[in-house]
């Protein structure tokens, strides 16, 4: 056994962290998988990696470092060659006043940090980190360092179903690096962003944009023209915007990409939505819908016809709304089918239909076909033009339920909306059950979260009292990458056509007299929900405000008294 591993042996049972017991089963593990005490620890699952690294830090008598918390720089691989980062497994984590911070498994190498000094030609502080990680950070730095020292090869990209042979192209290779870290990072949205002097590639994660180390700019011809095959667009047309999708297959899931290029002054601009196949569809309450309202849909649900809306901005989990109330009418008994685009969940008997513009089938084709196929429940996935929402305005009021979508601001603007695409009043009154509204807002992070007292202003605006002090926040961590956030939640309101609203759309009334009729009948706004959820710690009252409108509810009987957040 090597001099480390029995310090490390001896560390861990002079804590109390191994017996010996364990230590059997552990030295049969490395015997069986010829491995070394590390490895053997955390294989068997005596102890996890951040443990032994805490402990190595410690007789080592140097930091421990959480790699999480640091993103690969090609300006760092730069400092060190690849063959001595892999040999003695280490990274150059910064260089600050002509000192190299070295982020090492065995800092007590001093082999390696007396070359690394003469490399560098400067000095070294190591410190420790857990291994896992270091070595997955080499691997991803490094491969994109190699991407950019390799001659760059537009004219011989291989075919979109990539295998291990296709990493020989560096485009190839840098397109799946950067996707596999997206969906590992549960990201929904992938920006790579040219401009004159560098490429920025960002995420899109719990519904913001974060900026994350991408290939070099010489890459993004590249990288355009293999996201082109895999789309299966034009390589030759770089003037004009193109549309696509494919499939990515990553581990044992696969994702659908919808792909958008747009050109721009500095080159083509590229934005793709990561679709995951894999949803699984919840109850109502999971989905942070709260409970009233979540029986008033379930109640809406159970009408023979009638159509239902849901409404609110690209993102905010309209979709899965919709889903999660399919689930609940889906059953042999109902013919349920739907036109979307994309076709984003599969559901068991129910007949879905992607819609295809190029080819003439659009949302009203679609709809105007599958009313002869004798549904029960029909799902437009959107509403977007006049004659889609006459033709499901009309379906819903003979003998068909109508799930669909709208874009609109909060429930009471789906009347509008309406309106705008030409549907008679007395056809809202007699089709419309009721609309949902909702936003996806980021939930604090549970490995950090704190306690937080609002300022003045925040109290303002949310009509709070001084002795209300209960709220939290996130401080940061290396799990929710610093933000403080971590996962999201709906926001939501529901306007039911009671017959005093019906008597206003009618009347051909303002919205605003809607929803303060719609107030005034029980609907809480979504901004009210959100603060209900603040209280209870799951969001930042800063995260409503982002999301949600505030309206003063006094002033709303008086005449409403709109506050933007």
């Amino acid at each position: 056994m090597r001099d480390q591993d029995l310090f490390l042996e001896q560390a861990l049972k002079e804590q109390g962290l191994v017996q010996d017991d364990q230590l059997e089963t552990v030295h049969a593990f490395a015997s069986e998988n010829e491995v070394d005490l590390v490895d053997a620890l955390t294989g068997s699952k005596t102890l996890d990696g951040r443990m032994v690294a805490l402990i190595r830090a410690n007789i080592c008598e140097v930091p421990f470092v959480d790699l999480n918390d640091y993103e690969p720089s090609f300006t760092n691989t730069r400092l060190l060659p690849n063959s001595f980062v892999e040999r003695y497994h280490s990274y150059p984590l910064f260089m600050i006043d002509g000192v190299l911070t070295l982020a090492m498994d065995d800092p007590l190498n001093l082999e390696a940090t007396d070359q690394a000094r003469q490399l560098c030609r400067c000095e070294v502080d190591a410190v420790q980190c857990e291994r896992q990680p270091l070595l997955a950070l080499i691997a991803r730095a490094y491969s994109m360092r190699q991407y950019e020292q390799e001659e760059l090869q537009t004219d011989a990209i291989l075919d979109p179903i990539a295998d291990d042979a296709s990493l020989t192209q560096p485009a190839v290779a840098a397109v799946k690096q950067l996707m596999s870290d997206a969906i590992e990072q549960d990201a929904s949205d992938i920006h790579i962003n040219p401009d004159e002097n560098a490429l920025h590639l960002r995420y899109r994660i719990d519904g913001v944009l974060q900026v994350k180390q991408g290939p070099p700019l010489s890459l993004h011809p590249a990288i355009v023209q293999r996201l082109k095959v895999m789309g299966r667009l034009d390589l030759t047309q770089t003037k004009r915007p193109q549309d696509g999708k494919f499939r990515f297959q990553h581990g044992d899931s696969q994702v659908d990409v919808r792909l958008s290029i747009v050109p721009t002054v500095c080159g083509e601009n590229v934005v793709m939505r990561l679709l995951k196949s894999s949803h699984v569809i919840t109850e109502f309450q999971e989905l942070g819908i709260p409970v009233p309202i979540a029986v008033q849909i379930e109640s809406l649900l159970q009408q023979p016809y009638g159509m239902l809306l849901v409404t609110g901005p690209t993102g905010s989990g309209k979709t899965t709304t919709l889903y999660t109330a399919l689930s609940k009418l889906n059953d042999p008994s109902r013919n349920i089918m739907t036109i979307e685009n994309p076709v984003e969940i599969r559901l068991p008997y129910v007949r879905q239909i992607q819609t295809h513009e190029e080819i003439g089938l659009t949302f009203a084709t679609a709809l105007r076909s599958i009313l002869r196929q004798d549904p029960d429940v029909v799902l437009v996935g959107e509403i977007r033009d006049s004659e889609t929402a006459k033709i499901a305005m009309q379906a819903s009021l003979t003998g068909h339920l109508v799930l669909s979508t709208l874009h609109t601001n909060d429930a009471s603007g789906a009347v509008d909306r309406l309106r705008d695409f030409g549907v008679p009043p007395f056809v809202i009154n007699s089709a419309l059950l009721g609309v949902v509204a909702q936003r996806l807002i980021r939930k604090i992070c549970d490995a950090c979260s704190q306690q937080e007292k609002p300022d003045e202003m925040t109290r303002k605006r949310f009509s709070l009292s001084s002795r209300e002090g209960k709220f939290q926040k996130g401080k940061g961590c290396s799990r929710c990458g610093q933000t403080g956030y971590r996962g999201r939640i709906g926001i939501y309101e529901l306007m039911t056509i009671s017959a005093e609203i019906r008597a206003l759309i009618d009347e051909g009334s303002s919205i605003e007299d809607i929803r303060q009729t719609a107030v005034a009948q029980g609907m809480r706004l979504m901004w009210q929900d959100g603060l209900d959820k603040a209280r209870l710690g799951q969001t930042t009252l800063l995260e409503v405000s982002r999301a949600a409108t505030i309206i003063d509810l006094q002033d709303a009987k008086k005449g409403l008294s709109r506050v933007s957040a």
